[in-house]
């Protein structure tokens, strides 16, 4: 019986570790102690673990002691007795770690001989006196680290609580949910930050401010900067190497820095062998950078940087170009030699790799950049190793020139990604704010990933801030792919960031205000709000919103903004004071940034109008344009001078390169003849009613549409200094007005007054007045059979004037029930996502609708990137995924179909970016995106964020037609549509939707 006994206890000890193991392998789990009330649990970690270990420790534990008061011991032995005890190692350096190993306590089955991969686990009573241990076991020393600040993400500390100033929440005790889990490998090998046109900002401050010891970006500063990439999980670097900067390798402490942190050290495309040519090379010492007849002395700096960085982890740029992103200097030789030569440039690098470290060169990490005249070189044929990773790179505005083609796909060297969110050159920098959409950003990288871009990921993120978020969403993106498949998980995720800054309940309301901050930075950036270009440098330019048609699009980008900026600060008014610094940083400063900068602008052309219609609110508009620059000053000097007590100071500029965008406009004076009086402006004229124009009178309104429903402004304003007092009178009882009396005065906010006129539609008679509209007027494509013409008159003391509104009310039995577009002064205006159905051809290629991007908050794609192109016009009608949209039009004849898309290049080249349109039954017609090099097309793509293609077509009669697009290229995201049959008199933006109403 005893033994039955015996052998029954034993069964259920057996069953118990099973049932563990077996909850171990579900993901058990477990709570977990970091800190209580009197102590916080110890840490312990080996002294023979690398560097990163032990700084990764240290971190956590301050990070404990910021939120509890409550310092972690560091430890490196078994301490006699601990409730709960963390256990952080890398298996092999760690004998604690291998002896749970050999014990068969901890499986590491899952991360062993992986790349950056960690398991964690809580194990109770793991030694005597141990109650129970978190264990923490890593792949590698990154590993080990990363998983012991994933205890401090845990724990609601931000990766930017240094960077931005992120106050994690007091408490007395922190006890987790411990999953057993399994992190990594990450989805790109290596992933990191370029520090570039660091000389407004992170040069200055790190120079004057953080660390005047050394006098530049030295080993204190790149400290702070490997460690935020270590709590983003980021482990490459391309440091800063502008002719500011002082080479990295140059400078005492930074090699040794980096390493210390784990972090791998690369460069850029311009920089071969780890080598800063910009800094490095001297010409009087040296001679020219030219490898065709100074080898020599090149090869020297090569060896002895080589040399130098042996024992470092290291990423080798290959190849060569001219000294600072200049082309390679070897003009004077023909196309062939100079494939040749750079062969050799490429043959002699790997020599010294292989002299240099002992090291076969495939097992080292290289990048050959195929960037600009590289780039032709590449696809005439110049040869580059299998094992070197090809790294392509967007076009500087955030669009990848090209990816890896099924072929390249196959090289065991993979392929990786160059991107910028900050540039400096022509068109135009963006260096100021953090202006690049982050639906852009996964859009082009999760696209990338699909061409097998999986090896090296790198964001040129200028002066680290204010580029925060577009940081974290690039690293963990990079981090775990998978978490990212659509457009909404880009929402989430920025919705958690900003949760976790400022609390469950601001984030939905933070997250609304950064989408739309980034939606009107995507229309156009804030630093290309003066219509200026640089390399070369032009003075600003007119603007192209328009102001008086489309009901003033100048004006609604301008009240947008101002409901941003008032927003913004409410917000802040609501922000716990120990959250204000951050929220300035991360939210604040870059939305009121932003919105001054449009305000400034916006307001001198608002101001430029006014004068040349002699408005007295030009001058108003004048002190607006003022104000708002002055503002910039004022927030700009409060970043530097009274944040964090003047922790930033010199690292916030309001005018990188000092550009023309940055200064103070110039402003217009209205003409006047001292004569107080009422002036009205007409939506559609530039002078203002009642001033003659040649033999015509500009005096009537847009036509007004009954099945549009839409609406047309007249501003009332002031000439001249005093008071008018003015009265509106609708001469049909049809007529609507916002208001129809009022006080204009010299008072700001006075001066003007902007009123609409819409239709009582169930009022006004159906077609019967058939009077055509003034001589000259441009609404002739409407049919005058179907015109019902009023009239409003305004008046003040001395002056009448009548203006005229043209109504198009017809009764069409057929469009009773239609549901699609319908023709308005002369165009059909559609968001591309609003299709009326999508033709699905085969499994898998089809239309998809994902928002966030284009104009119009929403695009539509074929994402089905590994699809062949359909290109034979005989084919897309029976083959191609088509969408339809359904519209109706009151003229015939040919027609303009203008198609806007996101301006995206080829995935090859050779390769288009195409779609295919048609109206009805005809053929389809192929339209194609693709610009050429920095052609002056490509130049107004990327300053509006938007390709235009069109095609002609001709319909044959008025009445329901449908037009069809057609897939040619996989990955075109079209936005929107406009179908001018003449109508159309130019603005930036397409007109509003004509879908019927």
């Amino acid at each position: 019986m005893k033994t039955t006994i015996f052998n029954a206890l034993i069964l259920l000890v057996c069953l118990s570790f099973q049932l563990q193991a077996n909850a171990q392998k579900k993901g058990e789990t477990n709570t977990f102690t970091l800190s209580a009330k009197k102590a916080a649990s110890p840490i312990l970690i080996s002294e023979k673990e690398a560097k990163v270990v032990s700084i990764a420790a240290n971190l956590y534990a301050g990070d404990v002691a910021k939120i509890t008061e409550q310092q972690p011991e560091i430890i490196h032995d078994i301490p006699d007795s601990a409730p709960e005890l963390i256990i952080a190692g890398t298996i092999g350096q760690n004998k604690i770690i291998d002896q749970l190993i050999a014990d068969q306590k901890i499986d590491v089955s899952a991360i062993t001989g992986k790349w950056e991969s960690w398991s964690v686990q809580v194990l109770p009573k793991p030694f005597a006196g141990v109650k129970k241990a978190l264990v923490i076991v890593g792949s590698d020393r990154r590993a080990t680290a990363y998983g012991i600040l994933e205890l401090s993400r845990k724990m609601g500390v931000s990766a930017w609580e240094w960077w931005a100033d992120v106050q994690p929440a007091k408490r007395q005790e922190i006890t987790l949910n411990i999953e057993t889990k399994t992190y990594g490998s990450p989805s790109v090998k290596y992933r990191g930050l370029f520090l570039n046109d660091e000389d407004w900002g992170l040069q200055p401050w790190a120079a004057k401010t953080f660390e005047p010891e050394t006098g530049d970006i030295g080993p204190k500063t790149y400290a702070k900067i490997f460690e935020l990439m270590l709590r983003l999980r980021a482990n490459t670097v391309w440091p800063a190497m502008h002719g500011c900067t002082k080479a990295f390798y140059t400078i005492e402490g930074n090699a040794q820095t980096a390493d210390d942190y784990a972090i791998v050290v690369g460069t850029s495309h311009c920089e071969p062998m780890l080598c800063n040519i910009n800094a490095e090379w001297d010409h009087h010492t040296m001679g020219e950078w030219r490898y065709d007849n100074n080898a020599h002395a090149i090869r020297d700096l090569f060896e002895a940087r080589t040399k130098a960085t042996a024992n470092f982890e290291s990423i080798y740029t290959i190849g060569m170009r001219g000294e600072h992103d200049s082309p390679m200097n070897a003009k004077d030789l023909t196309r062939e030699d100079q494939i040749k030569l750079l062969e050799k440039v490429i043959a002699d690098q790997r020599a010294i790799m292989q002299e240099e470290t002992g090291k076969d060169p495939k097992t080292l990490p290289q990048a050959f950049i195929p960037y600009k005249e590289v780039l032709d070189y590449y696809q005439s044929g110049l040869n580059v190793p299998e094992d070197a990773t090809l790294m392509w790179t967007d076009d500087n505005y955030g669009y990848i020139r090209q990816l890896s083609t099924p072929e390249e796909q196959k090289r065991p060297g993979g392929g990786g990604i160059y991107y910028h969110a900050s540039y400096w050159g022509r068109p135009h920098d963006y260096l100021w704010l953090s202006s690049t959409s982050p639906m852009l950003i996964w859009e082009e990288m999760f696209k990338a990933y699909q061409f097998n871009c999986h090896d090296l990921w790198i964001l040129n993120c200028g002066d680290i801030k204010p580029l925060e978020y577009n940081i974290e969403l690039f690293m963990d993106m990079a981090w775990d792919i998978d978490a990212f498949a659509g457009t909404m998980d880009v929402q989430l995720h920025l919705e958690d960031w900003l949760g976790s800054l400022f609390g469950a309940e601001k984030a939905p309301q933070l997250t609304k205000l950064m989408m739309d901050y980034y939606q009107l930075c995507f229309r156009r950036r804030p630093e290309f709000m003066a219509w200026s270009q640089t390399e070369p440098t032009t003075k600003p330019q007119e603007t192209e919103l328009a102001q008086i048609r489309y009901n003033d699009e100048l004006t609604q980008r301008l009240r947008a903004w101002e409901q941003l900026s008032a927003e913004v600060k409410k917000l802040d008014d609501e922000i716990p004071a120990a959250q204000k610094d951050a929220f300035f940083e991360l939210v604040y400063y870059p939305v009121t940034g932003a919105s001054l900068m449009n305000q400034k602008w916006l307001y001198h052309y608002k101001n430029e109008l006014a004068a040349r219609q002699g408005r007295t609110s030009a001058n108003e508009f004048t002190a607006r344009s003022k104000a708002a620059y002055d503002q910039i000053k004022t927030e700009t000097e409060y970043f530097n001078t009274k944040l964090q007590n003047g922790k930033w100071k010199n690292m916030m500029s309001m005018k990188p390169r000092n550009l023309p965008v940055f200064s103070q406009p110039s402003y217009a004076v209205p003409a006047s003849d001292d004569e107080v009086g009422l002036g009205l402006a007409l939506e559609g004229y530039e002078m203002e009613a009642n001033k003659k124009i040649e033999n015509n009178y500009a005096d009537v309104l847009p036509v007004l549409n009954a099945y549009l429903k839409d609406s047309a402004f007249v501003d009332v304003f002031l000439k001249g200094e005093g008071e008018v007092e003015w009265k509106a009178e609708p001469k049909q009882p049809w007529i609507r007005l916002s208001a129809d009396h009022g006080k204009l005065t010299t008072a700001a906010g006075e001066q003007e007054q902007r009123l609409w006129v819409s239709i009582n539609w169930d009022l006004v008679p159906r077609g019967e007045n058939t009077k055509e509209p003034p001589l000259g007027h441009d609404y002739q494509l409407i049919p005058p059979a179907y015109k019902v013409n009023g009239s409003v008159e305004f008046r003040s003391a001395d002056t009448t004037i009548t203006i005229g509104v043209s109504t198009f009310n017809p009764k069409f039995k057929e469009l009773e029930d239609f549901e699609g577009f319908v023709e308005g002064n002369g165009y059909v205006s559609i968001h591309a996502e609003n299709f009326s159905a999508q033709i699905q051809r085969s499994a898998g290629v089809n239309w998809q609708v994902w928002k966030g991007l284009g104009y119009s908050g929403a695009v539509v794609t074929c994402d089905a990137y590994q699809t062949e192109p359909i290109t034979d016009p005989t084919k897309i009608k029976s083959g191609s995924p088509f969408l339809t949209y359904d519209f109706y039009t009151f003229n015939a004849g040919e027609t303009d179909v203008r198609v806007q898309a996101v301006p995206t290049h080829p995935f090859y080249e050779g390769a288009g970016v195409r779609c295919a349109v048609a109206i009805d039954d005809a053929e389809p017609v192929i339209i194609d995106f693709k610009t050429v090099g920095r052609s002056n097309e490509w130049k107004q793509n990327v300053l509006k964020n938007a390709a235009v293609k069109s095609a002609k077509q001709v319909i044959a009669e008025p009445g329901k037609h449908q037009l069809k697009v057609w897939m040619v290229d996989p990955g075109v995201m079209l936005d929107q549509i406009l179908i001018d049959l003449g109508g159309w008199k130019g603005s930036y933006a397409f007109p509003a939707e004509t879908r019927k109403k």
